[in-house]
């Protein structure tokens, strides 16, 4: 008759001894920790389309907008958050509870009655309940003020969503800026290395020349030192210059996501010409203090403050509960075993009550609060802004002196040719103007990627969108064509586009007193971003 106690005991004991020891720390072994890895580095390349030509400008920002594990992380955590909205909306159903259950006791229950007045027993001991019985119900519950703290949860969490949201949007613009920096000085790189390289054999075929006729006298000594001296500083610059060339196309392959090892080929196109001066920075203020995604998530930030704040205030008001139910029991003792129950309750805590003006306040200060630092963060944008503007203006101004530069060394290095003979000197004359010209190259294709890449800033300043909202296919193809078409669309009508009335912008540039740069000095490099 007790044996089914005694089972469940030592069942439950067993179980709960299993349950402490699994409390211990175990470790990862080194079997799982590399098959963790092989699934890790498989998981980074999966599904990647193949490169089967070169990759135009728009094709990479397709690329790493569709295979950038940060974007892919921000696409994941705003659909965790639409997941979770959904998931609170079920809080705001009433609570329909199934139960059913089985008891048994190792005696009976039961009691006996004492008169009130003198004491004595009035009944001999009885039960009205069965040691061995079974219970089920079915029971409807809904609570008031749990659906009111749902709904502002359910509100919260649609915000959230929204904030997500634009936190993608945010990742998508800083990554299409980073793919623009990199890609116009990967494809620098990939026109002058071999250039350079060339360039580089010729000057140590020179030194070794140099060294020669040193040792065998032809030449004053102070004159092959002055010429050794020449071609290592030529050396060192160009070296210097490519390996600055060299780490554009890894930063570009990993934006990209590319699987190491991949050739990367960019497609030798001719320069996109650049757009011009912003003509109306107010307009461009206005544009971005309306679709910067840092400013519209700190605003939905504030409601979501603010529901919290009103769902503490809810909880100071009555909770009424109504339910309603059907319940079975086996018990033969009972004259009814099935029945159903309906009820009413109201509750409410009187000393929660005296919270209420401190919440109000807190609310009002929570506002303050929100709206002083969205003001801050707009002010930074503005900023941002203005000096995205004035970086690519002093960009462009650097690029100009570029072409010129580029134009005088290319006539001295025509010069140089001309004038070249067998003699040491002369040779000597003919590196060091073809050194001078290929770093005039560099530095104008230097000028010309810090322009695209002052551009990018100042387009990023501006929140504008890099991926339409719907597309037909999601291949690269298809997505570069749609990041081409969108961008051009925002860059004539949204940025360059003059207000109505607005007079063209003048040839000095932005309203602002610019410092000109001198050629090749990287006066755009770094940059202040506020936000």
């Amino acid at each position: 008759m007790h044996r089914l106690p005694l089972t469940t005991l030592a069942v439950t004991a067993g179980l709960t001894l299993s349950a402490c020891s699994s409390l211990e720390p175990q470790p990862f072994d080194a079997t799982e920790i590399r098959q963790r890895a092989i699934s890790d580095q498989a998981q980074m390349y999966r599904l990647q389309e193949p490169l089967n030509q070169p990759v135009t400008f728009y094709e990479a920002a397709a690329r790493a907008l569709k295979y950038n594990l940060d974007y892919r992380l921000k696409l994941m955590e705003s659909a965790l958050a639409s997941n979770l909205r959904d998931v609170s909306r079920h809080e705001l159903l009433p609570r329909i509870v199934a139960e059913a259950g089985y008891s048994d006791r190792s005696n009976d229950s039961g009691g006996t009655s004492i008169g009130i007045e003198d004491g004595e027993e009035s009944l001999r001991p009885s039960t009205s309940e069965q040691r061995y019985r079974s219970t089920a119900g079915l029971g409807l519950s809904w609570s008031l003020l749990d659906f009111g703290l749902a709904y502002y949860e359910n509100q919260q969490k649609a915000d959230q969503m929204l904030m997500a949201e634009e936190r993608r949007r945010k990742v998508a613009q800083n990554v299409l800026r980073d793919v623009r920096n990199a890609y116009w000085r990967a494809l620098a790189a990939q026109r002058l290395i071999p250039r350079l390289n060339v360039l580089l054999a010729r000057t140590e075929v020179a030194l070794d020349a140099a060294r020669e006729a040193q040792r065998q006298g032809l030449l004053p000594r102070q004159e092959v030192l002055a010429y050794q001296r020449a071609l290592l500083d030529s050396t060192t610059l160009l070296t210097a210059r490519r390996q600055d060339l060299e780490l554009a196309k890894t930063e570009l392959a990993a934006l990209m996501s590319l699987p190491p090892g991949t050739r990367l080929i960019l497609a030798d196109e001719p320069e996109p010409d650049l757009p011009p001066d912003v003509s109306d920075i107010e307009r461009l203020e206005q544009l971005a203090l309306q679709h910067r995604p840092e400013i519209m998530e700190e605003w939905y930030r504030k409601r979501v403050n603010q529901n919290d704040l009103e769902a503490a205030k809810l909880r100071l008001w009555p909770n009424v509960t109504v339910s309603a139910g059907i319940e079975y029991d086996s018990n033969d003792y009972l004259y009814n075993n099935d029945w159903t129950e309906t009820g009413v309750n109201v509750s409410l805590n009187l000393l929660k009550l005296l919270s209420y003006p401190d919440l109000n306040e807190a609310q009002d200060t929570q506002g303050d609060a929100d709206n002083l630092r969205r003001t801050a963060l707009s002010m930074a944008v503005l900023t941002q802004v203005r000096v995205g503007a004035l970086r690519y203006h002093l960009a462009r101004e650097e690029l100009e002196y570029s072409d010129e530069s580029l134009e005088v060394d290319e006539d001295l290095l025509a010069y140089a040719k001309a004038a070249a003979s067998s003699s040491i000197g002369s040779e000597l004359e003919v590196i060091r103007a073809e050194s001078r010209y290929l770093l005039s190259q560099y530095q104008r294709k230097a000028a010309y990627s810090r322009a695209q890449a002052a551009w990018g800033r100042l387009f990023n300043s501006v929140g504008l969108d890099v991926l339409p909202e719907t597309v037909a296919q999601h291949d690269v193809q298809t997505l570069a064509s749609e990041i081409e078409r969108i961008m051009t669309t925002h860059e004539r009508q949204g940025i360059i586009a003059p207000h109505p009335g607005q007079p063209p912008a003048p040839a000095g540039g932005p309203t602002l007193e610019p410092r000109r740069p001198q050629p090749g000095t990287g006066a755009d490099e770094g940059g202040t971003d506020a936000v």
